[in-house]
């Protein structure tokens, strides 16, 4: 898939204007507390630059070039890498990670345990991975549950919203996982 950065940050610079809620995530986040953060699959950094601004270190991931020029150019005290989620290694550890926008589901069909696998391997002991995506696209709760295990995480809460909305078998869930 080919994105322009300024073209998906126009959408949300849209929302705001109109008044909408367009930090959502990086709330839910912010509510653990954290000290860093990683966005994992960042794409013009909207969840990162809010995080930020609330004083957490952040860094940001996406493999799309677009994406990441728009990021760097809005935020450019921000730590950005282009990588692939797949494999991922930044040998460091967050508080919490973040996949905001349906990351999942924009990974190629059959890489969903390699993605997670890279993002769960930057959750420190005691720290969390955050993730909201649509289940109408074939990637269940029960695949990114066993995913998410295999990576050494424990499902803490799951909710329908990044409000917190309680999730009963909708068609969109935000999941919190641990690492105990």
């Amino acid at each position: 898939m080919k994105w322009n950065g300024d073209e998906y940050q126009a959408r949300f610079d849209d929302i705001a204007a109109e008044g909408g809620d367009i930090h959502g995530e990086a709330a839910l986040v912010r509510s653990f507390q954290p000290a860093t953060a990683l966005d994992a699959g960042c794409g013009t950094g909207r969840v990162a630059i809010e995080l930020a601004g609330h004083g957490i270190a952040v860094t940001g991931v996406d493999v799309d070039e677009s994406m990441l020029a728009t990021a760097r150019r809005l935020a450019p005290e921000i730590v950005w890498h282009r990588r692939d989620l797949v494999g991922l290694d930044l040998g460091r550890s967050f508080d919490v990670v973040v996949m905001a926008g349906n990351v999942p589901l924009f990974t190629p069909p059959g890489t969903e345990p390699a993605l997670v696998a890279g993002v769960a391997r930057h959750v420190r002991t005691g720290g969390h991975l955050v993730a909201g995506f649509s289940l109408d696209r074939g990637y269940t709760l029960d695949d990114y549950d066993a995913h998410c295990r295999a990576g050494g995480l424990v499902l803490e809460a799951r909710y329908a919203t990044w409000s917190r909305d309680p999730y009963a078998d909708g068609e969109y869930a935000v999941s919190v996982h641990r690492r105990p």
